[in-house]
C-alpha cells in the first residue's frame, strides 16, 4: 500500500491486468453473477476497477482480486463496476406501444396489473413502463417492479433524478404531463413524477442467484439487453425461471438483438423480440 506522498503522483491507470489474473476475474464474475466476460472486455475492466486499487491505494490487481474474494462489501462493490448500466428512456419503443394497446382491451375489472422491470438499471425502463400505464387512463391497479444486481444503480433508481439530456427519448406529451425541470441547485436535471414514483419500487436481485426471492407472479416481464451478457446454459436457466414468474397468457419482452432460438420454453413468439406464455 502507498503512503499519501507516494499516492499522489502514482498513475494507477497504468497497472498491468496479468492474463492469469482476468482468467480469475472472469470466472469470479460468471460464478457470481452469471456474466460472460469476453477478452475484448479486459480494457473495460482494468478502467473500471482502477478506481478501487486507487480508492485501496493498492498497487496490483492481484492483490484487489484477493480483498474481493474476502470481502461481500466489495465483491458487490466490483459487481456493481463490472455490471453494465446502459439503459434510456423509451428504448425500443415499439415494445412500449405494443404495451400500450394490449393493456387499453384488457377487461376493466380485472385484478391489478404487475410489470418487472428485471435489470432495471438505473430505472429508466420501468419509469417509461408507468408513464405508459398510467397514461392509459385504465380502470384496474397496476404496478411496476424493478430489480437489479447493482446496490448503486438501484438508489439512482429509486431517486428517479436524471440529467435533463436524456429527455431528448421521452416524447413531449410524457415530458410535460411526468417529468419536473429543476430549479436552482437542481437545475440541470429532472424528476419523475411522484405518483409514477409511488407505483414503482426498486429492490436488489441477483438473477444467477438461486433460489430467487418470492417476488409473486407478473402479467408482464420486462428482460431486455441482459441476455447478451450470459452464455447458452445460463440463459437457459434463466428463462426457465422467469416463465415461473410468468402468468398463463403473460408477455416476455426481450432486446431487439436478443431472441430464444435453441432454448427450449413454453413461450410462443408473438413478433420479433415478444413473447407469450401458452
Amino acid at each position: 500500500m502507498l503512503n499519501p506522498e507516494q499516492d499522489k503522483y502514482f498513475d494507477y491507470t497504468s497497472v498491468q491486468l496479468s492474463d492469469r489474473d482476468f482468467d480469475a476475474y472472469k470466472n469470479l464474475v460468471y460464478e457470481v453473477a452469471g456474466i460472460s466476460l469476453k477478452d475484448k472486455k479486459k480494457p473495460l475492466l482494468t478502467g473500471r476497477l482502477s478506481k478501487r486499487l486507487r480508492h485501496y491505494k493498492i498497487q496490483s490487481y492481484s492483490d484487489y482480486l484477493e480483498l474481493v474474494q474476502n470481502d461481500e462489501h466489495e465483491l458487490q462493490m466490483m459487481i456493481d463496476l463490472v455490471s453494465t448500466n446502459e439503459t434510456s428512456f423509451f428504448r425500443e419503443e415499439k415494445h412500449f406501444d405494443f404495451l400500450e394497446n394490449y393493456v387499453k382491451n384488457l377487461d376493466p375489472r380485472r385484478g391489478p396489473f404487475r410489470i418487472w422491470s428485471a435489470a432495471c438499471s438505473s430505472g429508466m425502463e420501468a419509469y417509461t413502463t408507468a408513464m405508459v400505464m398510467d397514461n392509459a387512463e385504465l380502470k384496474f391497479g397496476w404496478e411496476i417492479f424493478g430489480t437489479d444486481i447493482s446496490t448503486r444503480i438501484l438508489e439512482k433508481a429509486r431517486k428517479a433524478l436524471y440529467p435533463l439530456d436524456v429527455s431528448n427519448r421521452i416524447p413531449q406529451h410524457y415530458l410535460k404531463k411526468y417529468c419536473l425541470k429543476g430549479v436552482r441547485d437542481m437545475s440541470g436535471f429532472l424528476l419523475v413524477d411522484k405518483k409514477l414514483r409511488a407505483r414503482t419500487t426498486f429492490s436488489y436481485m441477483n438473477l444467477n442467484e438461486q433460489p430467487w426471492p418470492d417476488v409473486g407472479l407478473f402479467d408482464v416481464i420486462f428482460l431486455r439487453n441482459v441476455m447478451i451478457y450470459f452464455d447458452k446454459p445460463t440463459k437457459q436457466k434463466l428463462i426457465s425461471n422467469i416463465i415461473t414468474r410468468l402468468k398463463s397468457d403473460g408477455y416476455l419482452f426481450v432486446g431487439h438483438s436478443e431472441n430464444l432460438l435453441g432454448i427450449p420454453t413454453t413461450l410462443k413468439t408473438v413478433q420479433p423480440s415478444i413473447y407469450r406464455k401458452i
